[in-house]
């Protein structure tokens, strides 16, 4: 009989058991989620991502095409992204679905993958004991109705996210928006890669000031220009912000001359658009101890040597607001930049983005900008507080109410090619403020959580003097205190010896 009770009670465990496990496997699909520690969710989907994911109302088709038995790093980004997009579907409400393809021995896949616009590369594999050049598919397609997506090469997981996500918001939305980039004779000159990053997202177009902008215009870039506007760029500028435009400007109230190492204030109409906005670009050029670095050619008798040395007029902003557009930032590069002020009454209005480091100053009246000199800048000179020179302002417009938005960077270099506009940092700050400016904030906070540029912070005379003694006393007093520890241990036990033979 108590056989019996044993089984039976055996029995009802066991059935408990498999219904909790199938319960929570029911449980387990509608409910994700992951635990990550690591310093900015990077094994983690953003919400950045998420909320792209919930616009995809039908079925979204990952194909993947990858080589099995990679070497190393790349069998590591095979993992990472097979991971990644478990949590895309997990997010999707199940509308994403993918599958992972090996087109390797397959001649049918492999001109399935091509066909797709993805083409084999060619890596140095160790087989064998020996080096050997293999042909390996490492791309992505994405299928949604009758558009498509392509990732042609995934061989590294930073910027992977972001990529897939921008690749899905393309596919999603129905329309896509126009930023417009103002054709103007005297600006600093090309933009083509911060024009190639828009296009990503947006409809970028060049526009001659010369007529009224087209109405489905939602943004318009300027940048550096040097000489006045005529009456007629000027009109359709002061009413294009009238009917609530919003402007990204890039502008510096000093030109600057490296071939000739001075500098000449700017004599242009430009900064009558400034005044809507209650802000003032200030007749100066900032210098911070902060900065990047300048080539120069020195001769020191025969010899014709090339050094980097430091360049005030080069400031690199580490310091940002709380603003969603730099949240995340690390830093962006300046190249000649002036400080922006605003009026008291504009303190609603106006946000300040990017400010240089307590180590600042400026220089009004004669602009030197000779970089062997400027290299030794006196410290003493270089001991004023941070200085504002980026910021985000809006006005309202009397006539139609309209608010227009506006994002000044005090740099006439900081979007072109041969300036900032090739600084990776620079080019996810122009993209921030279009996003926030047009209103579409869902890349915002992914693209600031890819960077990885981790700038060492420079501290201040004080802090530098308390951390080297710090590093000098602290080894020295854990040595003791591990020499005072072994000391009492020996001493407890001999005198527990001396105990027990006594």
């Amino acid at each position: 009989m108590g056989s019996v009770q044993n089984k039976r009670t055996f029995v009802i465990y066991l059935v408990v058991a498999i219904g909790m496990v199938v319960l929570l496997n029911l449980v387990a699909r509608s409910w994700f989620f992951r635990l990550d520690l690591t310093e900015g969710q990077i094994f983690s989907l953003s919400s950045s991502s998420q909320t792209v994911l919930k616009k995809v109302d039908d079925l979204l088709i990952a194909k993947v095409y990858f080589s099995d038995n990679l070497p190393g790093q790349y069998g590591n980004t095979r993992r990472y992204l097979q991971d990644i997009l478990e949590e895309y579907a997990a997010y999707s409400g199940g509308n994403f679905h993918f599958e992972f393809y090996s087109p390797d021995d397959d001649e049918k896949l492999s001109l399935e993958a091509q066909k797709s616009g993805i083409t084999p590369v060619q890596l140095q594999v160790v087989e064998n004991d020996r080096l050997e050049i293999k042909r390996v598919y490492m791309g992505m397609v994405l299928l949604f109705g009758d558009k498509r997506e392509v990732i042609p090469v995934i061989q590294t997981t930073t910027g992977l996210e972001y990529e897939i996500t921008i690749k899905i918001k393309k596919l999603v939305d129905s329309e896509r928006r126009t930023v417009a980039i103002a054709s103007v004779a005297s600006d600093s000159g090309p933009m083509e890669m911060v024009s190639e990053l828009l296009k990503e997202s947006y409809n970028v177009r060049t526009l001659a000031l010369t007529a009224t902008l087209p109405d489905d215009v939602d943004l318009l870039i300027m940048n550096g220009v040097s000489d006045s506007l005529s009456e007629t760029e000027m009109s359709t500028l002061k009413g294009y912000i009238k009917r609530g435009g919003n402007l990204l400007m890039g502008q510096n109230r000093i030109s600057a001359d490296l071939q000739v190492q001075v500098g000449m204030p700017l004599e242009t109409n430009v900064f009558e658009i400034l005044e809507p906005f209650g802000i003032t670009l200030e007749e100066n050029l900032v210098l911070d101890r902060v900065s990047g670095q300048i080539t120069v050619t020195q001769q020191r008798g025969f010899l014709r040597f090339n050094s980097a040395v430091n360049y005030p007029f080069f400031p690199l902003i580490q310091r940002f607001s709380d603003h969603p557009i730099v949240g995340g930032l690390e830093q962006v590069h300046m190249l000649f930049t002036s400080e922006i002020t605003w009026e008291a009454d504009s303190v609603s209005t106006v946000q300040p983005l990017m400010y240089t480091s307590d180590h600042s100053g400026d220089i009004t009246g004669f602009y030197n900008l000779n970089p062997v000199q400027n290299a030794q800048v006196n410290p003493a000179r270089l001991n004023e507080v941070g200085k504002v020179v980026g910021a985000y302002a809006t006005a309202v417009s009397d006539s139609s109410g309209a608010t227009s938005q506006l994002v000044l960077v005090a740099c006439s270099e900081f979007m072109v090619d041969g300036g900032g506009g090739r600084m990776p940092e620079n080019g996810i700050f122009v993209l921030n403020a279009v996003d926030m400016l047009i209103g579409d904030s869902d890349l915002v906070a992914l693209r600031s959580r890819e960077i990885t540029s981790r700038p060492l912070q420079v501290l201040d005379d004080a802090s530098r003097t308390t951390w080297k003694s710090i590093n000098i006393a602290l080894p020295a007093l854990l040595v003791i205190a591990f020499g005072l520890v072994l000391w009492r241990l020996e001493a407890n036990r001999t005198k527990h010896l001396e105990e027990l033979y006594s």
